[in-house]
């Protein structure tokens, strides 16, 4: 249902129904959808640039956009404003949500765009990437913790559902860190979609994250594509069923 790149992914946690995926486009029209399925729920609407950032808090009660066009917004319709594109700011903003209209919090730090931001640690520390470096400050101090240092800018930061690990991606490679101390755990794995068809890889990927689960995986993609992929393959899950030979015969 996009017209533009797919460029970030966010899932909520297990509820008593499901789970939720959303999605945030270039086109400016984030996408709900059902986690398992891919089904389409609804589109926020109310940016009016390429939205950069989405995210589902872990019942998926509330939603948080954040768009070219100088806003980030908390639905059911909250709008936080900015001085600057809500993607290329290299000043953290912490907002209380019981207060909107109060000024927000700012750590300074990083001397390019944060590409990414993340609460760890019970919402005590922060986790941020821009350039070549990924910071850990704490929330209570606005100090930063610990710093890791890349050859290559980074381009996402992300915690596996259990959240023990931390997955980073920079350049071509991706690298897993503990998600306490930051030590290094692997690095250099590589995803790739290709088309076995036509014999080529296919369009680019921007961003991949796993299902609560662990069950599926979703990515995000410059052809303006939301795909989940199958953890195990050939197991009954979701849309997707398992039929035995003598099933089908």
């Amino acid at each position: 249902g996009h017209t533009r790149p797919v460029v970030d992914l966010a899932f909520n946690g297990i509820t008593p129904y499901c789970y939720f995926l959303i999605d945030a486009c270039k086109d400016g029209k984030p996408m709900l959808l059902q986690g398992d399925t891919g089904d389409w729920i609804g589109t926020f609407l109310g940016h009016k640039g390429a939205v950069w950032g989405a995210t589902l808090n872990k019942h998926a009660t509330k939603a948080a956009t954040a768009a070219a066009d100088f806003t980030a917004k908390k639905y059911e319709w909250m709008t936080l404003a900015h001085k600057h594109i809500v993607k290329t700011d290299k000043v953290l903003h912490i907002y209380d949500l019981n207060k909107p209209e109060a000024e927000p919090k700012e750590i300074s730090g990083h001397t390019s765009g944060i590409k990414k931001a993340l609460w760890c640690s019970e919402d005590k520390q922060i986790l941020s990437a821009a350039d070549k470096t990924v910071r850990l400050w704490d929330h209570a101090t606005m100090t930063v913790v610990k710093s890791l240092n890349f050859n290559m800018s980074v381009s996402s930061t992300e915690y596996i559902p259990e959240g023990e690990i931390l997955v980073i991606t920079y350049g071509r490679s991706i690298a897993l860190h503990s998600a306490v101390s930051l030590d290094p755990r692997g690095e250099d794995f590589k995803l790739y979609k290709y088309d076995y068809n036509r014999g080529e890889l296919g369009s680019y990927i921007h961003c991949v994250r796993f299902s609560p689960d662990g069950e599926l995986y979703a990515s995000g993609s410059e052809d303006g594509t939301l795909r989940l992929w199958q953890t195990v393959v050939g197991k009954t899950y979701g849309l997707w069923k398992c039929v035995l030979p003598e099933e089908d015969s």
